[in-house]
């Protein structure tokens, strides 16, 4: 059954980064419902709804590139920025010469997906039409808040909202992707243990990251809903 809400997206270049590779990038071989999320969120959201990622097209044969970029060896220090939000006389900055490293990344080349997803509503007595009608006005005009990318922020995608019949994926047969990236679950944290605070309601969260299997089938990865049983990586 088609899904309420049906994107199009395309782009040059994508790298949905498997966590598994630490120094150098290594993209999985298609978009992650995570990835996903974000371009839909970069497009339409609001405080009162969630996206849920029900299935992604994979339309264009998977293609690998090479190369090398220059990243960063070190990052920002936070004991840093709680001495100098403190007071305290500290460089936050980074000089570039110091920690340049060329790193390399392997990517998708020429990508297009189609997602599809529908609205979940936090508030029950809230209305889904409301922010269906917002979401698809915005994407047949190409709104956005901020431009959507795929995987990394320089490789920026357009998209298309789909209406009709949905194209076809030039990939055939069942392929096994292995465990893919599902999303971050956020759980209540305390005081002392927690990794995140909630920007508008100041909660304490814990944050812990979701794996599922993932299956292709004639180019269609089906993507479990929010509380499946999916499988967690310490």
């Amino acid at each position: 059954m088609r899904s309420p809400i049906c994107l199009k997206v395309w782009g040059e270049h994508a790298c949905f980064t498997r966590p598994e590779f630490k120094a150098e990038r290594v993209s999985y071989e298609a978009i992650t419902p995570a990835a996903a999320r974000g371009i839909l969120e970069a497009i339409y959201w609001n405080p009162s709804m969630y996206w849920i990622i029900e299935r992604l097209h994979v339309l264009q044969p998977i293609r690998f590139a090479n190369l090398r970029r220059n990243e960063v060896g070190s990052k920002a220090s936070s004991n840093s920025a709680t001495k100098a939000m403190n007071g305290y006389a500290v460089t936050l900055g980074l000089i570039i010469e110091d920690v340049r490293q060329q790193r390399a990344t392997t990517l998708l080349r020429d990508v297009a997906y189609l997602i599809e997803a529908r609205i979940g509503l936090r508030d029950p007595t809230d209305q889904i039409e409301k922010h269906f009608n917002m979401f698809k006005r915005r994407a047949v005009k190409g709104q956005c808040f901020q431009r959507p990318y795929l995987g990394c922020r320089e490789f920026h995608c357009d998209f298309g909202w789909v209406d009709g019949p949905l194209p076809k994926s030039q990939i055939g047969g069942t392929h096994d992707l292995g465990l893919m990236f599902h999303d971050v679950c956020f759980s209540p944290g305390s005081l002392d243990d927690f990794d995140v605070i909630e920007s508008h309601a100041g909660r304490r969260l814990k944050a812990t990251p979701r794996f599922f299997q993932a299956t292709m089938i004639d180019g269609v990865i089906a993507v479990p809903p929010p509380d499946w049983p999916t499988t967690r990586l310490e």
